[in-house]
């Protein structure tokens, strides 16, 4: 049997994990994660405390009862210098260049499967595991990362840039099992989470207004919204990086003399001029059909040489769509996709399939 720390998040999933492993025999211990402190990342910063509190102690009580209900011990670990240098000041960097990134697949490169794995090893154990759903197959050769068996659920996504190494010391207890069987077992249990609400905020910020929450960082630079097709200004915007390119809701823009009726869409920035253009309805220039994908992490060893095809996923709980794909570098991926594809957004995630298998996964970089 395996010694085994498991990320204690507070909610059902980690819980679940950790009773899994534990009925298997092996020694499981847990760890809470603070990753996130508003007044130590403002100075950090240097700026003033926003007095943005996250309820990281409700969600330590909801681990430590879960220990307790379990009978296993409970280590509580700070990354916060970790998360802001690796994971939030990259977020801010990118929103300030008008990109969208996605600083949970970050958070997981860097602190639950890098900084955390590392304190876990540090402390003698064999594995990490956490509540993702997604499973890995660890054999001879290499370890092979699969798309999680409840598809409504899947996390591999967010899992895309691990490694080999990474993924070798991991294990995924729920891989196999569906969201409803979790909350069952859960219940079964008589654990304190068992109906505890699925957290759907930034990886350890929480839940909060983003745009309200990101003015603390990013000043807000006011500007005009454009309609691309007439070029007249339509309404006026609190600062472009708040925006995201097919973004349809909070525009505060609706009901305009001389428009047809229907929803406004994000189509470009203009950062250096604070300009937002939008279009109406589901217009072509939303859909494009080549990507470069940058920095990307293969998770096999070996590489395919030359055109492959294979599906990919420009977003999370996106369809796959099917590709033809090329490494025209070391780490840089040319996608020719067979349809065009909706707000394929620079700054997000491309993870690429080969059916239930993930192969990897790097930052949309251009689209045209």
């Amino acid at each position: 049997m395996a010694k085994i720390i498991v990320g204690l998040s507070g909610g059902v999933d980690s819980a679940i994990a950790a009773y899994l492993l534990k009925k298997e025999g092996h020694e499981v211990i847990g760890a809470f994660m603070r990753n996130w402190d508003s007044l130590t990342n403002n100075d950090i910063m240097g700026n003033k405390y926003f007095g943005d509190i996250c309820p990281q102690e409700i969600d330590y009580n909801d681990a430590k009862n879960v220990a307790d209900k379990l009978g296993i011990p409970l280590l509580r670990v700070d990354f916060i210098k970790e998360y802001w240098n690796y994971v939030f000041s990259y977020l801010v960097d990118e929103y300030k260049k008008g990109r969208t990134p996605n600083p949970d697949v970050f958070c997981n490169k860097y602190i639950k499967f890098d900084y955390f794995l590392k304190f876990a090893l540090t402390n003698g154990a064999d594995y990490i595991a956490t509540g993702h759903y997604a499973k890995v197959v660890h054999n001879n050769e290499e370890t092979i990362m699969y798309k999680g068996e409840d598809k409504s659920k899947d996390q591999s996504y967010f899992l895309a840039l691990l490694n080999q190494e990474q993924l070798q010391k991991t294990l995924f207890p729920l891989g196999n099992i569906t969201k409803k069987e979790v909350r069952e077992i859960a219940k079964s249990l008589e654990l304190s989470v068992a109906n505890k609400k699925d957290s759907t905020g930034i990886c350890f910020i929480g839940e909060r207004k983003f745009k309200e929450f990101l003015k603390n960082y990013i000043p807000a630079k006011p500007g005009d919204i454009i309609d691309r097709s007439s070029g007249n200004v339509i309404g006026h915007h609190d600062g472009v990086m708040y925006y995201t390119l097919g973004q349809r809701k909070g525009l505060g823009i609706g009901g305009i003399a001389n428009h047809k009726t229907g929803s406004w869409f994000v189509v470009d920035k203009d950062i250096q001029k604070s300009i937002l253009y939008v279009v109406q309805g589901d217009d072509d220039i939303l859909y494009n059909d080549y990507v470069i994908i940058k920095d990307v992490n293969w998770i096999s060893k070996v590489k395919t040489v030359g055109e492959f095809k294979c599906f990919c996923k420009f977003r999370y709980r996106q369809e796959d769509n099917p590709i033809i794909a090329k490494f025209i570098s070391e780490d840089t991926v040319e996608i020719k996709c067979q349809k065009k594809v909706k707000a394929i957004t620079p700054g997000q995630i491309c993870v690429f399939y080969d059916e239930d298998i993930c192969l990897g996964g790097g930052i949309i970089d251009f689209v045209k």
